[in-house]
């Protein structure tokens, strides 16, 4: 039997994978393990040190195996089996973190849009005072004295002092948050910095000096805020796969009942009741079509931009479209458990997975905190011994509390892994581990397997007359039994020709090769010509052999031949890959005729057929001892070993269950072309993050002595600040 999928025996076979796409996230959760996770709401966390804080007293908690912190979506997920959120909330609110248990009301846009309006009209206030107290300054700069200039001061302080509470609450509740709890995160230094150029300020104006900076104070109250909301709006423009997927939730559907279609919110929907739905609408549950025939769109699920015809008995998933029909859908998995929700919690936990860059950024912010306020003490001690002027030691120190702002490390890994599984995610391929991205980014070995990834694997038997009248129920009861592509083929032209099985007995898979029972008393094979005794010849066609023992002079196999045709694609991927300079292999327990000709056609120059499960692992054992970082992209149970061998695997959305539980990323739609893609866009994300990196480091070079040696003022370093964290950004959204 040719290598390629041993499906369950219930398996469905199309001759489009997307057919087969609609229980997809469904079954790639089942291969989790069932495990439901606690996903907590954060609404008040923004940056690196949010997540180090959050994490690490969720990960010490007992009970608790796994916390994921998404900074993006602002939430938190939590592997504590056993565990309610009711139990989890306190332990996060301890260290002065608000929390939720997640409604999936709170993802909406509006929620986002609200904190959106919150800064612009802290801004609008802060801008507003600014402008009138830059006024007041004019007189003052253009030499007012004595009584005439304290009386600018003071009614400056009045403008000012209230403006900086107001708008920079959510610097001051955010620190006040992390001081009360024994923490120093990056909000302290900002309101600290907020604090001391309002103190020196107003004394200045007590002492009737002749500079007050009441000014300064606002206008960096103003541009931190400008900063944050710059900030905000780029993570909106990056916005991540899961909030896409998360955005095709249906909040209400139309349940069918005797009285009529009852509008009732997806949440109370349970499984075995009728929904109604209408053309153009979208599907808000999974479900099998009842009554009605339609045309389904799953392109924003499977990248497929035919529209799958739909009948009674069709599985569909929640987030598809329903396109020219009404359809009434019996429901079997609604709200959480629909597949929609799991592989959205499904991609929201690879963004939130820890890589190696991850953790490298995380170190570096949790040293921030206690070096950045060493730093800004050991600054004004330095320029108040100096020059004995309090309030230029004040402003030193202030700027170099505001210029070390780790805002943008904290940023350069996370808007970078975001963008680019967005786009992939766009493409049709699915990241379920967070940490792929950054190993596919290693690839320099790419290995195929050939039935079901370089070709569709939904062969046909060419014709049905070598198999003699009699032998046609033995070849349909082995056939039937096995999932193999070859076999269900050959099940489906016997059930067509109106063949019934007959009846076998210990029937048994042997992966790699085939399917045996016994029939009257003899063994009966269907499989691999070696396996039967056989050899496959030239041909260049797959084939598999029948086998009814040795009585009835039946000696030889029955050699049964099948056409298949190329996956879409494939040749521009294999092309493309092997233009990128990295060695392309082909692994195929096919006949070495077939694998040859199929390698000629790709421009394959390495391929091996004939290769049993054991020798595809052991394939990719080698070349990882060889120094290489090999890619597996496979669908079969004979890949399984392989794809788990491999330093980073790609399974297609047709692929046997296993083979996607053991790979990294799925391949929703048809289409080989995306893995080519994938390739490049890893090595342009690493290279991504790696200029973060950078524009972090030569940041800090630069600014921080600037800051030291005086030459910064707050008002500056909030400037500076709030650009390097932009520019990290807005780097990250070159992937889109």
């Amino acid at each position: 039997m040719s290598d390629a999928t041993l499906h369950d025996h219930d398996a469905r076979l199309s001759a489009c994978p997307a057919c087969d796409a609609a229980p997809l996230a469904q079954r790639i959760a089942a291969g989790g393990g069932g495990q439901e996770d606690i996903v907590l709401s954060l609404p008040t966390i923004h940056c690196a040190t949010c997540i180090t804080d959050v994490e690490r007293v969720l990960n010490r908690h007992p009970g608790v195996r796994d916390a994921r912190v998404n900074l993006t979506l602002r939430r938190v997920t939590v592997d504590a089996p056993g565990m309610s959120a009711e139990e989890l909330i306190p332990v996060v609110e301890g260290i002065g973190y608000e929390a939720h248990e997640l409604d999936p009301a709170a993802l909406s846009a509006s929620a986002a849009d609200r904190q959106g309006r919150d800064i612009l009209m802290r801004i609008g206030v802060a801008g507003f005072a600014m402008m009138n107290i830059m006024i007041l300054s004019v007189a003052v700069w253009s030499g007012a004295e004595d009584a005439t200039r304290d009386m600018f001061h003071w009614i400056s302080g009045a403008i000012a002092l209230p403006t900086v509470a107001f708008a920079g609450q959510p610097f001051f509740a955010s620190a006040w948050r992390a001081l009360r709890h024994g923490r120093l995160g990056m909000d302290v230094p900002i309101s600290l910095a907020l604090v001391l150029a309002s103190a020196i300020s107003v004394y200045e104006t007590v002492q009737s000096g002749h500079h007050a900076y009441f000014d300064a104070a606002v206008m960096l109250c103003f541009f931190l805020l400008i900063g944050r909301y710059l900030d905000y709006r780029t993570r909106a423009v990056a916005r991540s796969a899961a909030e896409e997927l998360t955005a095709l939730e249906v909040p209400r559907a139309f349940r069918v009942t005797a009285a009529g279609d009852e509008p009732v919110p997806v949440v109370e929907l349970v499984p075995g009741d009728l929904i109604r739905i209408r053309p153009g609408a979208r599907i808000p549950a999974d479900g099998e079509i009842a009554e009605g025939n339609s045309e389904i769109d799953r392109s924003l699920l499977t990248g497929e931009s035919i529209p799958v015809p739909a009948r009674p008995g069709v599985a569909l998933s929640a987030g598809e479209v329903n396109l020219t029909g009404p359809l009434v859908m019996r429901v079997t998995a609604a709200g959480r458990d629909s597949s929609l929700a799991r592989l959205t919690a499904l991609v929201a936990a690879a963004e939130s997975a820890r890589g190696h860059y991850t953790g490298l950024a995380d170190r570096a912010s949790r040293l921030y905190s206690p070096l950045v306020h060493l730093l800004a003490f050991c600054s004004f001690l330095g320029w108040y011994f100096a020059t004995h002027d309090l309030r230029l030691a004040v402003n030193v120190a202030a700027a170099v509390l505001i210029i070390t702002c780790p805002c943008a490390l904290g940023l350069a890994v996370p808007a970078v892994v975001t963008a680019a599984s967005g786009r992939l995610f766009r493409r049709g391929m699915l990241i379920k581990d967070g940490t792929a991205l950054e190993r596919l980014a290693e690839v320099d070995a790419v290995v195929f397997d050939k039935t079901g990834t370089l070709t569709m694997g939904v062969p046909q038997l060419v014709s049905l007359d070598p198999i003699p009248a009699e032998a046609r129920p033995v070849a349909l009861a082995l056939s039937q039994g096995s999932g193999h592509p070859l076999s269900q083929a050959l099940a489906q032209a016997l059930r067509e020709a109106g063949t019934e099985p007959a009846p076998l007995s210990d029937l048994r898979e042997v992966p790699g090769y085939g399917i045996a029972g016994i029939w009257q008393g003899r063994e009966v094979r269907l499989g691999r010509a070696d396996w039967l005794g056989a050899r496959h010849g030239e041909a260049t066609l797959s084939a598999s052999w029948l086998s009814l023992g040795d009585e009835g002079g039946q000696d030889a196999p029955i050699r049964l031949e099948f056409s298949d045709r190329l996956r879409p694609g494939a040749e521009a991927c294999v092309a493309r890959i092997l233009g990128s300079g990295r060695r392309v292999m082909l692994l195929s327990g096919d006949a070495a005729p077939v694998v040859q000709d199929l390698a000629q056609r790709l421009g394959i120059a390495e391929w091996r057929a004939g290769v049993t499960p054991v020798e595809k692992a052991e394939a990719l054992r080698d070349l990882r001892q060889q120094g290489l970082h090999p890619l597996m992209v496979g669908d079969g149970l004979n890949d399984t070993a392989a794809l788990t061998e491999a330093h980073v695997s790609i399974s297609p959305a047709s692929a046997l269950d296993a083979a996607r539980t053991a790979s990294d990323m799925v391949l929703m739609g048809s289409d080989l072309a995306p893995v080519a893609e994938g390739l490049e866009l890893a090595r342009s994300a690493r290279a991504r993050i790696k200029e973060n990196f950078a524009i972090s480091l030569v940041y800090n070079i630069v600014a921080v002595p600037i800051a030291i040696a005086g030459f910064a003022t707050p008002l500056m370093a909030a400037l500076a600040m709030s650009l390097s964290s932009i520019s990290v950004t807005l780097n990250a959204l070159r992937l889109r």
